[in-house]
């Protein structure tokens, strides 16, 4: 395992992430499951662990909590907060009210007093970048987390939230966490030469791209996921964009078996040789999912492959935009951008 500092806290981490999001009803993945899976991760290196509070209603981070019991010191634990906990309107978003509560809710269920990075897991613009993070610096000040970081935010969001820490003297965000991996490099126009410029840490998520790098997805092969039982639309191969993954992937599976590397590997090795990555995060639901994935833990990828790839999918292209979360509302709203 390859170790990074996180952005400038002096915090070392491992360059995979544990991420918990398949613990619970949304990876019908047990305690016990769930045990192993964090037991086999921490012994292969892995020393962060990422979770949230809206994964399977707070039920990922209470069987991480379980999982981490009696060796909390030896972790660098991450969760979330912002969106929504429940039908009540104010149990979601950036507010001091909720991120006091949401706070308390997500210590309670890990059982544990403080987290070492609170994200904010959405952008919520409801709430002025002053307000959350004047909550978030009153927290970290009390002990109950270490730093703070944003999740799947635009770049112009990112560099305005710097900006309000600096002009009113609060604690900045210190790390992003955004979608990345072969298929979608958009990140790289805009946030990653935000976050570089900031000298925040970058944790990725999706880095196999909801399994479409897995190995799992192939040509001429039915596509059985646990994610394409419940979103048929990002796996039917009768739209076209779905078709356009699909020849990509082939394309790639071409250039990872000349290099003798898994697909897994290959995905991952790319997130990781970005220079404004820090760590990507993976999220087994099993443990031969866990032990693949660890397979790709210390590969480097040669600047000949790292070619071939730029020559299938160019830098900054995302080819499932409409799958990002990070769009501007305007883009996706038309009263938005009509006087």
């Amino acid at each position: 395992m390859q170790y990074r500092t996180l952005g400038r806290t002096g915090v070392q981490v491992s360059t995979l992430v544990l991420g918990a999001m398949n613990f619970g009803r949304i990876g019908n993945t047990t305690q016990e499951e769930a045990t192993a899976i964090v037991d086999a991760a921490l012994d292969a290196g892995i020393n962060l662990i990422d979770t949230a509070d809206a994964y399977s209603g707070g039920q990922s981070e209470e069987m991480v909590g379980k999982a981490i019991a009696g060796r909390r010191d030896d972790i660098v634990l991450a969760t979330k907060a912002t969106l929504p906990m429940s039908d009540e309107r104010n149990r979601r978003g950036g507010s001091r009210r909720w991120l006091v509560t949401a706070l308390d809710d997500s210590l309670r269920r890990l059982g544990v007093d403080h987290v070492d990075l609170y994200q904010m897991h959405r952008w919520d613009p409801a709430t002025s970048d002053e307000e959350t993070l004047s909550a978030l610096t009153d927290l970290q000040r009390a002990g109950k987390l270490r730093y703070f970081g944003s999740s799947t935010f635009p770049a112009y969001r990112i560099v305005q939230a710097q900006w309000a820490a600096r002009e009113g003297h609060l604690s900045r965000y210190v790390t992003e966490q955004p979608s990345y991996s072969i298929l979608q490099r958009g990140i790289e126009t805009h946030v990653l030469p935000v976050t570089q410029e900031y000298g925040m840490g970058v944790l990725a998520w999706s880095p196999l791209a909801s399994g479409w790098l897995s190995g799992a997805i192939r040509a001429g092969q039915e596509i059985r996921t646990n994610r394409s039982d419940f979103m048929q639309q990002r796996y039917d191969t009768s739209i076209p964009a779905n078709r356009a993954k699909l020849d990509v992937v082939e394309q790639l599976a071409t250039v990872a078996d000349d290099a003798g590397l898994s697909m897994i590997q290959l995905a991952l090795g790319f997130v990781t040789a970005h220079p404004g990555v820090t760590s990507a995060i993976i999220g087994p639901r099993t443990m031969d999912h866990l032990r693949s994935q660890l397979a790709a833990a210390d590969t480097v990828l040669p600047t000949d492959v790292l070619d071939a790839i730029d020559a299938i999918v160019a830098p900054g292209v995302d080819l499932a935009a409409h799958e990002k979360h990070d769009t501007p509302p305007a883009l996706l709203d038309p009263a938005l951008r009509r006087r």
